[in-house]
């Protein structure tokens, strides 16, 4: 971690005018410098730069900070990142003295790993365009699709050809590991080796710096599937990247509006035509990662789907991962266009103006969400009007308290011919939990859920790529963001729910190695827990399922509607742990399975050890493909992926494990502490323990003050 004295005295060196200078055109304006905001389309300026307070604010959107949230935010730098570059700038170097030796070999390793992918791709990608210059077969593709070869350059277009091992010629080493790893190279269970892709015009995907992380690649002839995108991989994860993006940030600024389409083609036909400012997903369904990045480019976002069943399928699919992310200052509409049409068609066939036209004239989310609704029922029969709220209840609870929430609710108590009022109250009763990852519902819009991310607000703190979770407070009441950017994860006791039964004896292990395996290496293996039914997560690839922890399940009722689990903040720590360092489940044993089995809300940790153990998976790539991408555990890894390739590495993560596993512990025996309390009796017997419980928290408040001190 970079210490705060080093960030304060970096600030005092840098000019946040120069800084920003750089990219935005300043006015002298008074006491301040004025200029276009960066972050939201403006016709006049409302964005300042105060040299003397050495921050920036847009009256307009709200975006406010320092030097290093500028960079953060502008060039999609990490926080480590804008630190260094500020500072060999300014000639400082950021200091390494707080970090041991380990902690900086780890980052080294990371940092190197990352690298290696990186270059891998880059050199994958000149022979793909390479060899798109010798192939007449895709350059008539590309030319019929009304591609000209200037388009084609600013997207990096190339070509696959049929060879099986073509990449055998750029790389010396066809056998290295890392073209498995980075999914260039398919490898079989004979051991054969071949490219992944071939006979597809290739697409490269960047990520918002602009570095490749993987490939789409589209067939030109015959053969499924039609699109082909490269597998997770430490560096690339589809329900984090949108294609694109990189290419229209200047168009998306230009125009104050990003348009989300279905395809690589329809993005690379459209900024042929002019229309500079589509993105589109990767061959998956809309994830709130995907809104977020969509949201930090431009507070106006149209989503144009195809208009048939498929595409307002997908295009309800986003509008319900929009609902907990939405704001009043934010526009969402969905475009649907003639089911013989898609966006370059309509272009071609009826010209850029027309298509702007409808652009302006799409559905706002409201009128898409009720007419959707409307659309499924018999609005004119009692039954039908039931129906609808009944459908409508868990998606509004969804929303955070804003103006657009109130709103919409009149607007449906009309459609279905109750009082505003009546329908408050039913939507009041049996509110779901919200998704990991995503605010509270009722929660403001900038708030923080109990899962990891949030939704991107403006606000004066240092925020953009820094890992989700560093808000300035979080649900459970607890103060979580530091100078610095980087998260706390002191649990919080304050807040412990009732109804938890702690009155058991509890092992003692304040004195327990937590570094040293059980006899059950294992873990879970002993006990047959690959027999139970679980029906939280699919683990999957043929594999029979597991329980979680042993516990069997009972299937949802007929119509029940399926909720998502909350993440506590101690859950949020050890689930960090385990996405970063996965072979941390090789190293556990009994004991340390039995503290998380007694631990409270480590439901989803278990989950994720399971999946661990039971798919072989050992890094975040591969867990994402193991877990049910529409489970809890799926919907949380994705949404954290892209922070958590980019955080910096923890030094030593047996011991942030083993100091996780002794929180835990602690908590326990507090609560069983508190029920002999809460028993109101006094005699010899609950003395004596309410005495060993004593002297067991005091020795583990010390090994957890001696692994703080070292």
């Amino acid at each position: 971690m970079i210490p705060d004295s080093f960030i304060q005295d970096l600030l005092t060196r840098v000019d946040v005018a120069d800084v920003v200078g750089r990219y935005v055109q300043l006015k002298k304006g008074g006491v301040n410098l004025l200029g276009l905001c960066p972050f939201h389309n403006e016709k006049s300026p409302s964005f300042t730069v105060s040299p003397t307070k050495q921050f920036y604010h847009c009256f307009g959107c709200g975006a406010h900070g320092s030097a290093i949230t500028f960079l953060m935010e502008h060039t999609g730098a990490s926080f480590p990142e804008a630190v260094r570059s500020l500072a060999g700038a300014v000639g400082m170097t950021v200091p390494e003295e707080n970090r041991s030796p380990g902690q900086q070999a780890a980052t080294a390793r990371r940092k190197e790993e990352v690298s290696q992918h990186t270059q891998v791709l880059q050199k994958a990608q000149a022979h793909y365009v390479a060899q798109l210059r010798e192939s007449p077969a895709a350059i008539r593709y590309l030319q019929q699709r009304g591609l000209t070869g200037q388009i084609a350059k600013t997207f990096g277009l190339g070509w696959a050809t049929a060879d099986r091992q073509s990449l055998g010629k750029v790389f010396q080493r066809y056998d290295d590991p890392i073209l498995v790893e980075s999914g260039l190279v398919i490898e079989s269970e004979d051991g054969r080796r071949y490219d992944r892709f071939r006979e597809r015009v290739m697409f490269p995907i960047r990520n918002v710096k602009g570095e490749i992380v993987g490939f789409g690649g589209r067939i030109i002839g015959k053969g499924e599937p039609k699109y082909l995108n490269s597998p997770e991989t430490p560096v690339f994860s589809k329900g984090n990247e949108l294609y694109g993006l990189f290419e229209a940030r200047s168009a998306i600024r230009s125009e104050g509006c990003v348009i989300v389409v279905e395809g690589y083609m329809d993005v690379v036909g459209l900024a042929q035509l002019g229309v500079g400012n589509a993105v589109a997903t990767l061959g998956t369904a809309t994830t709130p990662m995907h809104i977020q990045k969509l949201l930090r480019a431009s507070d106006r976002i149209v989503f144009s789907f195809d208009g048939d069943g498929a595409g307002r399928r997908a295009a309800w699919r986003a509008l319900q991962t929009c609902l907990p992310l939405l704001r009043d200052d934010i526009s969402i509409r969905f475009l649907f266009l003639p089911t013989e049409h898609d966006p370059d068609s309509y272009i071609r066939q009826f010209g850029q103006e027309a298509f702007r036209a409808c652009l302006s004239e799409s559905d706002a989310l409201s009128t898409f969400f009720l007419n959707e609704l409307a659309s499924r029922h018999k609005i004119k029969e009692v039954e039908g009007r039931s129906a609808l709220v009944h459908e409508a209840r868990p998606l509004l609870v969804q929303i955070p308290d804003i103006t657009l929430k109130i709103q919409l609710q009149n607007e449906l108590a009309r459609l279905v011919q109750l009082t505003p009022e009546e329908l408050s109250q039913l939507l009041a009763r049996d509110v779901p939990h919200a998704l990991p990852g995503l605010p509270v519902p009722g929660s403001n819009a900038g708030g923080v859920s109990s899962g990891f991310s949030q939704a991107p607000r403006r606000s004066s703190g240092i925020t953009g790529s820094i890992p989700a979770g560093t808000a300035s407070q979080s649900s459970a009441g607890h103060s979580s963001a530091s100078h610095s950017g980087m998260p706390s994860d002191e649990p919080d006791y304050s807040n412990i729910p009732d109804g938890v039964d702690y009155s058991s004896q509890v092992p003692d292990y304040a004195n327990t190695d937590y570094s040293t395996p059980g006899p059950n290496k294992q873990g879970y293996a002993r006990q047959g827990y690959s027999n139970q039914s679980y029906t939280g997560f699919d683990t999957g690839r043929g594999k029979k399922p597991w329980g979680r922890f042993g516990k069997r399940e009972a299937p949802p009722g007929p119509g029940a509607i399926p909720t998502r689990r909350s993440v506590a903040p101690m859950a949020r720590r050890l689930l960090r742990l385990l996405l970063s360092h996965p072979e941390l489940v090789d190293q556990m044993g009994d004991q340390q399975l039995e503290v998380l089995e007694r631990g409270p809300h480590l439901e989803m940790v278990r989950d994720l050890i399971v999946l661990a153990q039971s798919s072989g998976a050992r890094h975040l790539g591969a867990l994402i493909q193991a877990a049910d991408p529409g489970g809890d555990l799926g919907v949380l890894m994705a949404s954290v992926a892209a922070d958590l390739m980019t955080q910096e590495v923890l030094p030593e993560p047996q011991k942030e494990w083993e100091d996780a596993l002794r929180r835990i512990e602690l908590e326990s025996l507090r609560q069983e502490q508190g029920a002999l309390i809460a028993q109101g009796e006094n005699n010899l017997q609950l003395q004596q323990k309410y005495g060993e419980l004593s002297q067991r928290i005091a020795r583990l408040i010390r090994a957890i003050d001696t692994g703080k001190a070292s």
